[in-house]
């Protein structure tokens, strides 16, 4: 209690006239993250529940909503990763569809066709999302793999169809008729993909103990992706399609009338004089 502490005038007081003394207990050291002082608290989650739900129950928490000035809750460990995860999924799956768009272009050598192909895609996620909502399967790593995987087998399905129809049009089939030709010829394929891959992913699906479970939510995803999408692809896509060639040839013809416009337009050209 009478220890010195100097003081700004050169003198020096005892430590009881500026701080009070007594035995508590404290951390026996100091931990620090980006220089900001942290104090870490563990839990285990109950069976049945996952981290998404108990991050919601704690964020709704009176202490979490009015905590003191200066402390705040430091995102670190399982959800900085996860949320690093998500982050970089999104960059790889946007850059895979935008790669895959400039190739359909050139291959096609038409703006609007690939984006019937893009569109198709669409009904990937969607039927993910029934299938986990009836499995009753939380949003995780194996689902993100899953819907890689959909995006690629949704895309080819498409693709087999819009493909077709543009190579009998550049033959000289109308429109109608290659649609139908293309849906004709090429639903046994796309159904036969179908059946293989629902079948090889099925041992994973229905897998309930073991290593195999946690890979189980990506065997539903691919599932439920591929079963909504292939039905909806062979009757959407090729009305997408049909709508698509009816808006380029409308554009085409909207410009090739302006284009017609401007040159009767310009005056001619003055004759020179011999």
């Amino acid at each position: 209690l009478n220890l010195p502490v100097p003081t700004s005038s050169g003198g020096s007081v005892p430590l009881k006239a500026v701080a009070e003394i007594g035995f508590g207990s404290g951390p026996t050291t100091v931990q620090r993250t980006n220089q900001i002082r942290r104090i870490l608290v563990g839990a285990d989650l109950a069976p049945g529940l996952v981290a998404s739900d108990a991050w919601n129950k704690i964020n709704n928490l009176p202490t979490l909503k009015t905590l003191p000035q200066g402390v705040g809750k430091l995102n670190l460990g399982d959800q900085k990763w996860q949320a690093e995860l998500i982050y970089y999924f999104l960059i790889a799956l946007g850059s895979g569809v935008l790669l895959v768009f400039a190739v359909l272009v050139l291959l096609y050598r038409r703006f609007l066709a690939p984006f019937v192909n893009m569109g198709s895609l669409l009904l990937a996620p969607l039927g993910a999302a029934v299938g986990l909502f009836i499995a009753v399967q939380p949003l995780s790593l194996p689902v993100l793999i899953g819907v890689l995987m959909l995006f690629g087998i949704v895309a080819k399905n498409s693709i087999l169809l819009v493909d077709f129809a543009v190579e009998m049009m550049n033959h000289g089939m109308p429109k109608n008729e290659a649609i139908w030709e293309a849906g004709h010829k090429r639903a046994q394929p796309i159904v036969m993909t179908t059946v293989a891959m629902v079948a090889g992913m099925l041992p994973t699906a229905i897998s309930v103990t073991g290593d195999n479970s946690w890979r189980a939510p990506m065997g539903i995803t691919v599932i439920g992706g591929l079963l909504f999408s292939t039905v909806l692809t062979l009757i959407l896509v090729p009305a997408y399609f049909s709508l698509a060639i009816d808006v380029e040839a409308w554009i085409g013809r909207k410009f090739h009338g302006l284009v017609g416009e401007e040159a009767t337009r310009r005056p001619p050209e003055p004759v020179p004089a011999e």
